[in-house]
């Protein structure tokens, strides 16, 4: 990863949209601080397209849409994206997959919920999982103790033993049924709510990012920035951005925005 100093002029300035996690890339220690907040209003006010590509709950990302200075937002891990109309004052709700999958689904989450409990002690089912629609969020170090590496690790595994897909951020693993993820929904969501095609215009786009779930962004851009806590998961991503900020969290996506909004 190269300082967030190397990152080049003439790119930054032609930069037309920013792709953000939420969970300690915008936030610092679980909270979204103002300055945050203001650098994407100030990125939306200069003509940069902005959405957060999270594994943050349905409930939740209905009021982001809304109530956010952003274009939409990618929820639970791709399982979705929302986006606002405020002319026509209707939200848009664009899932991968349909309604009867995602109720199936759910009955065989239930079941992995029973058997992680029972066989990761110290894991607790997310506080925001009634808000959710597709995925199941196990606690490892949000609202309880942090767990041990080891620990999460097995709660991946019995994801994966059954079948379904698991993903680790700083605070939760994700698991869900279904070939989604975050880039996948996020190609949607660009090409059908903002006109953008990701292949031909990755090198229009920043996601900025912090943990494990993100890796296929990381992947995906050429131009992808951590903030500073990305370094905390050295060895253990697939992928990691090409840039790192000086700063951990919100601090840190402030850096990336000043820089970007500078350039121009």
């Amino acid at each position: 990863m190269q300082p967030l100093s190397a990152f080049p002029a003439d790119i930054a300035r032609n930069i037309t949209c920013v792709f953000t996690d939420i969970d300690d890339t915008l936030t610092h220690e679980g909270r979204l601080p103002a300055n945050a907040y203001a650098a994407l209003e100030a990125l939306q006010s200069a003509g940069i397209q902005v959405a957060p590509i999270t594994g943050r709950p349905a409930g939740w990302c209905d009021m982001i849409a809304r109530m956010w200075p952003v274009a939409g937002v990618v929820g639970e891990n791709g399982a979705f994206y929302f986006s606002y109309d405020t002319a026509g004052k209707k939200m848009l709700r664009v899932y991968d997959l349909d309604a009867a999958t995602r109720a199936k689904n759910r009955e065989k989450l239930a079941r992995i919920q029973a058997r992680v409990l029972a066989e990761v002690p110290g894991c607790a089912v997310s506080a925001d999982q009634r808000y959710r629609e597709a995925d199941l969020a196990i606690d490892f170090c949000e609202d309880v103790p942090p767990l041990p590496e080891a620990a999460v690790q097995r709660i991946v595994d019995i994801f994966e033993a059954d079948g379904a897909m698991a993903k680790v951020s700083s605070i939760h693993v994700n698991g869900w049924y279904g070939r989604y993820d975050k880039l996948s929904m996020s190609r949607r969501f660009a090409a059908e709510r903002l006109g953008l095609d990701l292949e031909t215009g990755r090198n229009r786009v920043v996601f900025c990012g912090d943990s494990p779930n993100d890796s296929p962004m990381f992947a995906a851009f050429p131009y992808a920035c951590g903030v500073a806590n990305v370094a905390d998961f050295a060895g253990k991503m697939a992928a990691i951005p090409a840039y790192i900020a000086p700063s951990r969290g919100g601090d840190g996506f402030v850096e990336i925005a000043d820089m970007l909004l500078s350039a121009r």
